[in-house]
């Protein structure tokens, strides 16, 4: 997880606070009603986080991330995802061992790992396998499907932007996904996994990104995506 230079706390340190919550993030023109009232999805039950934790982040890939708030549903289908199987992975941050940032990943699988990304932006995770196993799975891109106006107002970008959710940190900002999600149950009503219609598509394996840090495991090919999809972060892309 490429994220060295990122504290134990939960909360931003900028001094703008633009990752700090919803009601900042949205701003005062967005209506605060339930446009997702209606729309309905099938949401993955816990069995599906309570498996190897390469077989979740492989099989998460082409899935909805569907995060709820009082702005409205935002979506994307899930194009990147990498893996982590710590305590001996030493990319995972679960190789420093239980720490407060790291108790989710050491709780029961089917929630998230939310932690900040070199102090300024959050990155959303899965907590995989089994409790007491500190495996998570890295969301590293979306492709915008529901409340792509929303998430354009939240990154101040066009609708139709790679950048919009091309990254960890884009993905949360445009999902408003912030610490306040850390351990968040993914079984919820709130933020959650759900089926997504349509093909995924080819997917593509590669090594980890930004994990050099880590040694021999800095080459396991524990990086997951679907080939030819714009919205991938970084090559390889095909």
């Amino acid at each position: 997880m490429n994220d060295e230079k990122v504290n134990d706390e939960m909360t931003p340190t900028n001094d703008l606070g633009i990752f700090q919550g919803e009601d900042f993030m949205a701003g005062p023109q967005e209506e605060k009603s339930s446009p997702h009232a209606g729309r309905q999805h099938v949401k993955l039950p816990r069995d599906f986080y309570a498996r190897p934790v390469l077989i979740v982040a492989r099989e998460c890939i082409g899935k909805l991330l569907v995060h709820r708030t009082a702005h409205g549903e935002a979506a994307g289908r899930i194009v990147e995802a990498e893996a982590y199987r710590g305590p001996l992975d030493l990319a995972a941050h679960s190789a420093r061992g239980l720490t407060r940032r790291t108790a989710a990943m050491f709780g029961p699988p089917g929630h998230a790992y939310v932690y900040l990304l070199y102090g300024l932006s959050w990155a959303m995770n899965l907590v995989a396998a089994s409790e007491g196993e500190p495996h998570a799975v890295l969301i590293r891109a979306l492709e915008p499907v529901h409340g792509v106006e929303l998430m354009a107002r939240r990154r101040n970008r066009p609708p139709d932007s790679r950048d919009l959710t091309n990254g960890p940190g884009k993905l949360t900002q445009a999902l408003a996904i912030t610490g306040d999600d850390y351990g968040r149950d993914l079984c919820g009503e709130r933020l959650f996994l759900a089926e997504s219609p349509g093909p995924t598509g080819p997917i593509g394996r590669s090594a980890r990104i930004n994990v050099a840090y880590a040694g021999d495991w800095a080459l396991k090919r524990w990086r997951f995506y679907i080939r030819g999809n714009r919205y991938v972060s970084v090559r390889p892309r095909d």
